[in-house]
Formats: C-alpha cells, structure tokens, sequence
C-alpha cells in the first residue's frame, strides 16, 4: 500500500489513491497508521477510489463526511500522481461533490488548492458551557459549533484541554486586521489540530453573521491562513504541501 504524506497549514493526513478499487482502509488501519507514535502519524487517512470517490477517516477511526484540508492535499497528491503541475477535478465526497482547482506553489513541494465548498447551513448550536459572548451552529457538510470570544486570553483559556465532542469546535475572535479572524479548532475525532478548512468556512460564515466580516474573510489558525469567500458556494482556498511518499505492508497494520 502506497500513500502519500501531505498537510494543509499543519493539518496533516495520509492519501491513498486507489483508482482501480483494488484496497480499502478500514478504523483498524486508520487508527493504526495515523498513531504519532508507533504509527506514521496523521489527523486523518483518506482513500480516493474509482469514480474518484473520497472516503475519509479520522485518526480514531471515525468517519468523517468532508474536509476542507483534506481535500486539498488530496487533489494536491492526484496532480503528484499524474505528473501534472495543475489540475482542476470534481470529487465525490459524503458531503456531495466538491470542486477543486491546483495550481503550482513556489516550489516543488507545494501547491494552492482552491475547493468550492457548496453552501454552509445554520444548525443546532448546543451548550457546550464554553462561557463564549456568542455560539452558532454550522453545517459545511460535517457539524460545527462556532464561539466567539472577546480576547485571546478568553479564547485560550476556553480552548486549552477542551475534550472533543461530537461536533467540530472552532474558538475564535475578530482581527487582528480587518476583515480577518483568528481561530483555534478541536476536531471531532481527532482534538485540537493546527488547522481545519470546514471550521475555516463555518468560523468565516458566523464572522459574517455577527457582522465582524464581510464575503472574504481572512481566518489565521496556529497552522496558517486560509481565505473563505462567501456566497451560495463558498470557497475555500489555501497551500497543500507534500511530506513524503511511503510503502506499507498493509496486512501488518491491520
């Protein structure tokens, strides 16, 4: 089994192209490989398969319907594949389709991916007691509850040791420029990770609710920034970078 390393701004995850339909992943494997330990290490192991069909698993094995990142550094190892340096592909996700546009970086490592993300919903927003000025429910595809904070410290000392939930978390709070936010995101299924382009989306949309930002907004994560226009599709764009090709025996790891 051949899968490529890859992240988006520090949310890293395992790809394996599988056009043929030849392997599958499974919760075993997925926990097993993406350990940071005794495994490769990963917030995720994706599997694209015939019809490009992307299926994604989180490090605890849970299923996931979509990921901004993911995606991304999915299309990125697609245009590796095929030896392109740019590439513009449709991918059919649990979420529905997604579209996404590669184009090269500075270097060889690296591209800017750009996905039409479909249209982010208002959802349930449950008390998490994060003692937030303000929480709102989203729905990019997967669940989301977004918090706003007055300061960073409110923002940290909410976030710091948050438990993951049933639900992805973004801690946010405007600025520091205008038309930006600042984020910090706990993952359903995996726990605090350096970036999130679904929590980017829905962090960006409730900005824009609140009347913090306009349709383009700016969202800084500890991995880096993203940039979410807003609209009937919203769109999502940020670097893919690639890490390293590696081999398994994947019955081993099962």
């Amino acid at each position: 089994m051949r899968l490529q390393k890859l992240h988006g701004l520090g949310n890293d995850f395992l790809v394996l192209l599988d056009l043929d339909g030849k392997q599958s992943i499974d919760a075993d494997l997925a926990r097993a490989v993406c350990d940071r330990r005794t495994g490769v290490g990963a917030d995720g192991l994706i599997h694209l398969g015939p019809g490009l069909r992307m299926t994604l698993l989180n490090a605890d094995g849970s299923r996931a319907e979509m990921s901004g990142n993911g995606i991304r550094c999915l299309a990125h190892a697609l245009a590796r594949e095929w030896a392109t340096p740019g590439l513009a592909v449709d991918v059919e996700t649990d979420a529905g389709m997604r579209h996404v546009e590669v184009t090269p970086g500075s270097d060889g490592r690296s591209v800017t991916a750009t996905v039409a993300m479909g249209a982010v919903q208002a959802a349930p927003a449950p008390d998490l007691h994060l003692d937030a000025k303000d929480t709102v429910g989203a729905d990019v595809g997967n669940p989301h509850l977004v918090a706003l904070f007055a300061d960073r410290p409110a923002l940290d000392a909410a976030a710091d040791g948050f438990a993951r939930t049933d639900r992805n978390v973004e801690f946010v709070i405007a600025g520091p420029g205008e038309g930006q936010i600042t984020m910090r995101v706990v993952e359903r299924g995996v726990g605090e990770t350096q970036a999130c382009g679904t929590g980017a989306c829905a962090a960006a949309w409730a900005a824009h609710q609140w009347g913090l930002a306009g349709d383009r907004v700016t969202v800084t994560m500890p991995g880096g920034d993203v940039v979410v226009e807003l609209g009937d599709e919203v769109r999502l764009t940020g670097p893919s970078v690639h890490i390293a090709d590696i081999e398994l025996a994947a019955a081993e790891w099962r």
